[in-house]
């Protein structure tokens, strides 16, 4: 720029070694002529103009902003070229901590700090004879290109666009139009074909590189198999007639399902202590379990569908005397579709009649339990065709919150462009709807019905069922 001509001629504003070079080209210009364009000119890196203005950055358009703590914190940390030195493997397991970090060392690595360089295309705009003023510099267009090789033009190249302008101050109300064009030349076929090359056998190299640091050493599920894995969580017990509670709970698998050998399928939270929120006392247990099993798909008929596992819990509360009573019991259905669900499941307890029960439930402990926990839903003992429950008295209690991340894994999902039958595999089902338990319900619904009307085609006399003894 003209300001800095005229800046650097005295050799006593040159402070570093930046600007002493800057001197030794404006000499070598002014014996070669001088400047031959004086409106477009240049602001690299480590500039004053550049430092000030990365420096000088607003977060809004008011001129009475004043800068944040952050932003001030951040004004000192240079997004430069850093000459960082590979750490030994030595000094990283002897200095894990640093206890007296400097001010170089937070800059460095307490940041994230982007090494980029910077330029500045700049415009002066000022009249014919009053060139070289700062006021009438303006920013054309801003260069950046960080430590990944991106280069980021700003603002981008005009294309079919209309032309940037810049509407000066003052009386005239001078406005200046500009365009930004690539200008750079164009690349040969040949050499467009090697940098592919290039660029083919680096992804190639960077594809090997990660997966030497991650492995090959997956697990895999053999076709026609599911696993499902359930990171979940029990949030919280609420709505309870007693403190001090705790839950228990296992996991039921059906036919066609496992799990491997280390997995346990029950467990006991802690006991925690409730606290009022709202009108309700709410008990939060916070406690995690994680769940691993594998459906394998059989010869199965197509009219049937797989039964899903089940997870029974149960409720109690402890006194100060280490007596426990029964909250409540309650049953969850594992959601069928991979992702977070939140669950809440109402519970009951069994309930004798009388006040006996109740004090004995009140001074002494202990309330009507359940032998087998699966008679919650359905016995797993059960063989007949219709349960009764007629006479067993119940009473509704609070209720459980659950969290449940699920995940489920086959081979199934990536067959995407095989042959499907008209019921699909069970695998496709599951892999294909994401509301996969609302259809489960639909489909069991239907075979109900469907078996009540084979059973009432049945108990119908044959001459009514027969067009053939109907005519005789």
């Amino acid at each position: 720029s003209q300001f800095e001509v005229d800046l650097y001629r005295h050799e006593s504003a040159c402070q570093t070694p930046l600007d002493r070079e800057y001197r030794k080209e404006i000499l070598k210009l002014e014996k070669a002529g001088g400047r031959k364009n004086r409106r477009v000119f240049t602001y690299t890196d480590h500039d004053r103009f550049t430092n000030l203005e990365e420096r000088c950055q607003k977060v809004t358009d008011s001129d009475h902003e004043v800068p944040s703590f952050l932003a001030e914190r951040m004004a000192n940390v240079r997004r430069r070229r850093q000459d960082r030195r590979p750490i030994e493997a030595s000094s990283l397991k002897t200095k894990i901590i640093t206890w007296e970090p400097s001010e170089e060392f937070i800059k460095n690595n307490h940041v994230i700090n982007t090494p980029v360089q910077t330029m500045y295309i700049m415009g002066d705009l000022g009249p014919y004879g009053k060139l070289g003023h700062r006021e009438y510099e303006r920013v054309l267009c801003t260069i950046k290109v960080d430590g990944n090789g991106v280069i980021t033009v700003k603002p981008d190249f005009n294309g079919t666009k209309g032309s940037y302008q810049i509407e000066l101050d003052g009386e005239k109300r001078e406005v200046w139009k500009y365009s930004i064009e690539d200008a750079s030349v164009k690349m040969q076929p040949e050499e467009e074909e090697h940098e592919q090359r290039m660029f083919k056998d680096l992804y190639r190299r960077h594809k090997e590189y990660l997966g030497g640091l991650v492995g090959s050493e997956f697990e895999t599920t053999l076709p026609g198999t599911l696993r499902l894995l359930v990171n979940g969580e029990i949030v919280s017990a609420q709505g309870y007639e007693y403190d001090n509670l705790y839950v228990r709970f296992f996991l039921e698998l059906p036919n066609q399902w496992s799990s491997p050998a280390f997995q346990q399928l029950s467990g006991v939270t802690q006991t925690c202590a409730t606290k009022t929120v709202g009108s309700e006392d709410v008990a939060y247990f916070c406690y995690p379990f994680t769940l691993e099993m594998f459906y394998t798909q059989g010869d199965e008929a197509e009219d049937t569908l797989p039964q899903w596992p089940v997870l029974y819990f149960e409720v109690l509360s402890l006194d100060f005397w280490q007596r426990y009573r029964v909250e409540g019991y309650g049953s969850l259905l594992l959601p069928a579709s991979p992702g977070l669900h939140m669950l809440t499941i109402p519970t009951w307890r069994p309930v004798e009649l009388g006040t006996i029960a109740e004090l004995r439930r009140f001074f002494i402990g202990g309330s009507p339990e359940l032998e087998d926990l699966t008679y919650i839903k359905i016995p797993s003992t059960f063989k007949g065709e219709r349960l009764s429950r007629f006479g067993f008295r119940t009473e509704t209690t609070g209720s459980v919150t659950f969290r449940l991340y699920c995940l489920q894994q086959s081979k199934a999902f990536l067959e995407s462009g095989a042959r499907r039958q008209r019921m699909q595999s069970v695998l496709d089902r599951l892999g294909g709807f994401s509301q996969q338990s609302s259809i489960y319900n639909v489909l069991e619904a239907f075979q109900r019905a469907r078996r009540r009307m084979q059973e009432a085609r049945e108990s119908l006399p044959q001459d009514l069922i027969s067009p053939s003894a109907s005519a005789v």
